[in-house]
């Protein structure tokens, strides 16, 4: 989610800085990315998306997977660079089974995969130096190892569950429009007004300005798609349309931190203009557990 601050406030981010000159100036644009792949990329991912939910729903099961899979690649070989651990193999392959398991069994399947995964990790971490040696930093490298796994896995499980429903694929349309209108909206406001920086110890470049747009953008986002995609009372579009941008805005905040925590601008290099996966899928991460308790209690 981008809810920029305007040029002027965007030095001091504490990230590695960005390339200086007159070429990089051209390339990017005031949130510090370059806004033609950005654009490219990000319109590209989103055609492919509707393609699946519109023709082939349970396709969307196996993107998830596959950009989850990704996602914990990058996010355990960022954590590693910075000197903390993770078994990677035990979370890429919990991973998957939170996801898949959500398919035939449901919340009791994400859940069941949820716990086993943590259980393996705590043995895998206790002995993967073999019995006769002692773990160093076992407590900080477990404590992170399962904010991970709840992190990614996890939450992105809840658009598993939530694309089983009734209507699955309108829930998951009305869900990414709505974070990607609070995304867009965020970017207009920040970009135009931004003058207040709303956490500037964390992500310098978000502003109030921008929140509000973020705000603005997203319930107008949620009320037609609720309205119109779901068929159902408006009022569930305006309440989905606030909680989104929420969650949305404090997942980018939770993953600002981490990033800053690290010292790196992004957690890969995969998506040109956007970073990884990982940074993308920061917004959507909570908004879905959100998205999908909203849709489950009020539909």
């Amino acid at each position: 989610m981008t809810t920029v601050v305007g040029p002027e406030r965007q030095e001091g981010s504490g990230t590695p800085a960005a390339p200086s000159g007159v070429a990089a100036a051209k390339s990017a644009g005031k949130a510090g990315r370059n806004l033609p792949a950005a654009i490219g990329v990000g319109g590209t991912l989103g055609i492919g998306l509707i393609l699946v939910l519109v023709f082939v729903p349970l396709v969307w099961i196996g993107v998830v997977a596959v950009a989850l899979a990704v996602a914990t690649y990058e996010v355990s070989k960022r954590l590693r660079e910075g000197g903390v651990l993770v078994p990677r193999i035990p979370l890429i392959l919990g991973g998957q089974a939170m996801i898949w398991l959500g398919w035939p069994f449901g919340a009791v399947g994400v859940l069941s995969a949820a716990v086993g995964t943590v259980v393996v990790c705590m043995v895998w971490l206790l002995l993967r130096q073999g019995f006769g040696t002692a773990p160093k930093n076992y407590l900080e490298e477990l404590s992170v190892t399962v904010l991970v796994a709840c992190w990614l896995p996890l939450l992105a499980s809840f658009t598993v569950l939530m694309v089983l429903q009734d209507n699955g694929a309108g829930r998951i349309l009305v869900f990414v429009i709505g974070v990607v209108c609070s995304d867009i909206g965020g970017y207009i406001a920040g970009v135009l007004f931004g003058k207040h920086p709303m956490a500037p110890a964390i992500s310098p470049k978000k502003s109030w300005e921008g929140l509000v747009g973020s705000l603005i953008f997203c319930i107008i986002g949620c009320l037609l798609t609720v309205t119109l995609i779901l068929e159902a009372n408006s009022l569930i579009g305006i309440l989905l349309g606030v909680v989104l941008v929420v969650t949305g805005t404090l997942g980018d905040l939770i993953e600002s931190q981490v990033k800053r925590d690290l010292r790196i601008k992004d957690m890969g290099t995969l998506l040109p203009g956007h970073g990884g996966i990982m940074d993308r899928l920061d917004s959507l991460l909570p908004s879905a557990f959100v998205a999908w308790l909203v849709f489950t209690v009020l539909l």
